[in-house]
């Protein structure tokens, strides 16, 4: 596989027949983010965190992890696809059927997320993996006194850690919040500021992007 190519093997089936999202994860994923699962917005424009009031880019450009605010209205165009690979993130979520809110996934889909999710991340061996809501952390890897930030364990190899999920319905969390979470992670996975599309190797010559204590 070369750099910078979507990484769709985690789903059996085209994502249109199966009414799921494919992963985007490239060659060089240094940063994995983690969903709970997509909405149903999100399968049907064939663009992670696509709902109305999902707060996940524009956190992604706060933090400075992004060189502009992707928009997903229309899906996700193919260039800003290539931005994300470029700037090393990858997105994938614990459970791959869709639902209307996050509160209709099992336990059971749950628990079989983590399992799943061990085996892709010894498999594309990010640098960090970032699990986006603490709440479902909790129960996929039944560590029920878990608390948001870098976890004790690592997972399969890669620095393991919970930050706030980007829906709008976690109204605890601002975008300036979650924008302080996001750059933690991506600090700790080696990624610096803006990344420009094309660039497979960004943490070696990024700067170090925007202060989100300047947006306080």
């Amino acid at each position: 596989m070369t750099p910078n190519h979507a990484d769709t093997t985690r789903r059996d089936e085209p994502a249109s027949s199966a009414g799921a999202l494919s992963d985007l994860i490239g060659a060089g994923v240094r940063l994995l983010f983690v969903g709970v699962n997509p909405g149903l917005a999100a399968v049907a424009k064939q663009a992670p965190f696509a709902g109305r009031g999902n707060r996940f880019y524009r956190a992604l450009h706060l933090a400075g992890i992004t060189d502009h605010v992707i928009e997903t209205a229309a899906g996700l165009d193919p260039a800003d696809r290539e931005h994300l690979l470029a700037c090393g993130i990858g997105i994938t979520s614990l459970v791959a059927r869709a639902t209307a809110s996050a509160e209709e996934v099992e336990t059971t889909e749950l628990l079989a997320g983590a399992t799943a999710l061990r085996e892709t991340v010894a498999r594309v061996q990010p640098r960090v993996v970032a699990i986006l809501g603490i709440t479902s952390y909790r129960v996929a890897f039944q560590q029920h006194s878990a608390g948001l930030g870098r976890q004790p364990n690592d997972l399969a190899g890669a620095q393991l850690w919970v930050v706030p999920n980007p829906s709008g319905r976690n109204a605890r969390a601002s975008v300036t919040s979650l924008a302080a979470a996001y750059r933690e992670v991506a600090v700790a996975a080696g990624l610096f500021g803006s990344c420009k599309p094309g660039m497979s190797r960004p943490w070696l010559s990024c700067g170090s992007g925007p202060s989100v204590g300047a947006f306080g």
